[in-house]
């Protein structure tokens, strides 16, 4: 992924952060075919090893896990808000005109091998961890406990786990750092204005990287 240094994201407890908050990932591996790309959620475990360490699972029947070439580390991507960016929010427009549309957008890429976890009691353990996790922001959380033992255990059957120690991480935060800070109050105004949750969310995120520039 370019990064130019004025998008560079390092602080691995801010690329935690968006991994958490957003966990449904991009799996990128290498099959005996080609490339294999799969979209599955992943549960951050932060305190194992130097960058943490993603845990999830997925079908039986997918290849990802049987057809996996070794030696070749997995590529996990999670993208946070992104939005589109008008000129007509920068303030600079009025004065000279020299202004393009862009994208804005925050994402982590996480590196590391593939491990296969073929043990149904790891899995359980990682489905209670996920649900848990996501559940949390419920009245009623449910929890695996709730349903039949004899169907929650055929349904672990049909699934494999999977881990990935994180060996590298990179993070980019491209929400107009290399703008005027009068053209990014500009743009985090517009996005609020539109009143959506993702737009409102990238709106903080370009806050937060105006003011860590001051």
């Amino acid at each position: 992924m370019y990064v130019p240094k004025h998008f560079e994201e390092s602080r691995v407890d801010v690329l935690h952060d968006l991994i958490i908050a957003h966990p449904f990932s991009t799996l990128v591996t290498m099959s005996s075919i080609g490339i294999n790309a799969n979209h599955i959620p992943l549960h951050l475990i932060q305190e194992a090893g130097q960058y943490g360490t993603l845990q999830g699972h997925v079908a039986r029947a997918n290849p990802v896990w049987s057809d996996l070439v070794n030696d070749v580390e997995a590529l996990v991507i999670f993208q946070g808000p992104s939005s589109y960016i008008t000129p007509s929010w920068y303030p600079t427009k009025q004065e000279h005109g020299k202004v393009v549309p862009t994208w804005n957008y925050v994402t982590v890429h996480a590196y590391g091998t593939l491990r296969v976890i073929d043990d149904p009691t790891w899995v359980k353990n990682q489905l209670e961890s996920l649900t848990t996790q996501q559940e949390a922001s419920f009245d009623k959380p449910w929890a695996i406990s709730d349903a039949p033992v004899e169907f929650t255990d055929k349904m672990i059957g049909a699934i494999v786990g999977i881990e990935i120690l994180i060996t590298k991480l990179i993070g980019k935060w491209k929400v107009s750092q290399n703008q005027p800070a009068l053209n990014q109050a500009g743009i985090a105004q517009g996005l609020e204005s539109l009143g959506r949750s993702e737009e409102a969310e990238l709106a903080t995120v370009v806050k937060m990287a105006q003011q860590n520039a001051l």
